[in-house]
């Protein structure tokens, strides 16, 4: 008897036997799951505005969201959260994290959350708003009950989102660069002087240079075979293109992460600002109000792009980790215990001088708790996630990408805001002094470290 047809049989075993091998590689790369969520957590009319800095809400010019996601397949889920606040510090972004970890079933440390940081949107620190109350000053800063129940809202959604999951094969990552929107605050004076005078509507330094920034807005995707699911857009800019007349609002990056959205409602969108503390809009913005929706579609046009140049890749791998950063107080002038809790104590002084100075206290107070700032990373192979704290310079956004050069790292900023502005060791070398950073300056080496420790890549 001929021996072809036996080997025609043999051949069409090891053929579906590639075959059903191929189907179960597949499907055991396709272990992942995403649950994406989202709630309208904004303030009522008259709550406090950036903390009491600026009016207080006066009228609701948009919705504030918070949005996010559960990521389920790397051990203890992963949140992933975006919320549309300006900030939230010491125990009240440690309270929202803890909620968000108890609904989604996992630990404080595995909730990636990060304000978008828009104005015309409160400032949450429990502590601080405690010794403002001890000072006749209840609600000034914030107003913790509003806090807690958007928390509680916000973590219903989540564990919503738990009975729904959705299947995740393939990780998409893309980038497009955007001309003529963001600009540094550093501005080089005739005199050589340095200053960081730049605001969010710089008209008095439009015709200096952009300065350093990072111009490409980075977007990671996560799909179902050929099928998008959700994606989150980061682009580093102080994301106000006119504020503090109690309008509350998520000004021009919720207006272009709106249009993102209904371009497909089939695809979730998420918004992020990247390390920001001294990027923004200002030499391309004079504040007006007109200028809002031509910022908005800058923003938009960049995240179409982003999408448009997507390159998909089968997602096998997704790993937590999680740097630690220690830093320690400001000192001298008006940065000592004494001072601070004689301006908070002082009638004399203006709302926001006390405000910032029980700030500080609560940060003191929180170091010498030993409790260190977390800096979490998702990786998912291709693609790197990670979470700075508060006002972060876009130096260490750009530190971040050289430290993983072969891959695709996204850097949030405005994670735990307690620190405020968190500049270079060039920037502190350069003279720069604003009194919203309660850091002790020279720290560059352990943002670096904490960085290095989270991305799993070498330290710079």
């Amino acid at each position: 008897m001929p021996r072809f047809p036996s080997l025609l049989f043999t051949c069409g075993v090891l053929i579906l036997g590639l075959l059903a091998s191929s189907s179960l590689a597949a499907e055991a790369r396709a272990t992942f799951q995403v649950c994406p969520f989202e709630t309208v957590i904004t303030i009522p009319i008259g709550h406090a505005c950036m903390g009491g800095g600026i009016s207080n809400a006066k009228e609701i010019v948009d919705p504030l969201f918070a949005k996010g996601f559960v990521f389920l397949g790397s051990d203890e889920p992963v949140v992933v959260i975006a919320i549309d606040w300006c900030q939230l510090n010491n125990t009240a972004y440690d309270r929202w994290r803890d909620v968000l970890a108890e609904a989604a079933g996992t630990t404080r440390k595995r909730v990636l959350l990060a304000t978008v940081h828009q104005h015309d949107a409160p400032i949450c620190d429990y502590r601080a708003q405690a010794l403002l109350d001890a000072q006749g000053m209840k609600n000034t800063m914030c107003d913790p009950e509003v806090c807690e129940k958007a928390a509680a809202r916000t973590a219903r959604a989540l564990h919503a989102s738990l009975s729904s999951p959705r299947r995740v094969t393939h990780v998409g990552i893309g980038q497009a660069k955007i001309e003529q929107l963001a600009s540094n605050r550093r501005i080089v004076g005739p005199d050589g002087k340095i200053n960081w005078d730049r605001t969010s509507a710089g008209k008095l330094f439009h015709d200096d240079p952009e300065g350093q920034v990072d111009p490409f807005v980075k977007t990671i995707s996560l799909w179902d075979g050929d099928q998008p699911v959700l994606a989150w857009s980061c682009y580093s800019i102080h994301p106000m293109s006119y504020y503090g007349k109690g309008m509350v609002s998520s000004d021009f990056v919720g207006r272009a992460r709106a249009r993102r959205e209904a371009d497909d409602l089939s695809v979730f969108q998420i918004y992020f600002t990247g390390c920001a503390g001294d990027t923004t809009a200002g030499k391309y913005n004079h504040g007006l109000p007109e200028e809002r929706p031509i910022l908005a579609d800058k923003l938009y046009q960049g995240m179409l792009a982003a999408w448009k140049a997507t390159e998909r890749h089968p997602l096998e791998q997704a790993t937590f980790r999680c740097g630690e950063l220690h830093l320690s107080p400001r000192e001298g002038g008006d940065f000592t215990p004494e001072a601070q809790e004689k301006i908070l104590a002082s009638k004399f002084e203006t709302r926001w001088r006390r405000i910032t100075a029980a700030m500080g206290i609560a940060w003191r107070e929180r170091l010498a708790a030993n409790e260190p700032i977390d800096v979490p990373c998702l990786d998912l192979g291709k693609a790197q996630f990670m979470v700075m704290p508060a006002e972060s310079f876009v130096a260490y956004q750009l530190t971040a990408q050289r430290l993983r050069p072969d891959s695709f790292v996204v850097v949030a900023g405005f994670g735990d805001g307690a620190p405020g502005y968190m500049p270079t060791d060039s920037s502190f070398k350069e003279g720069y002094h604003d009194s919203y950073c309660w850091v002790q300056p020279m720290y560059e080496s352990l943002m670096n470290a904490a960085m290095a420790e989270a991305l799993g890549g070498k330290k710079k």
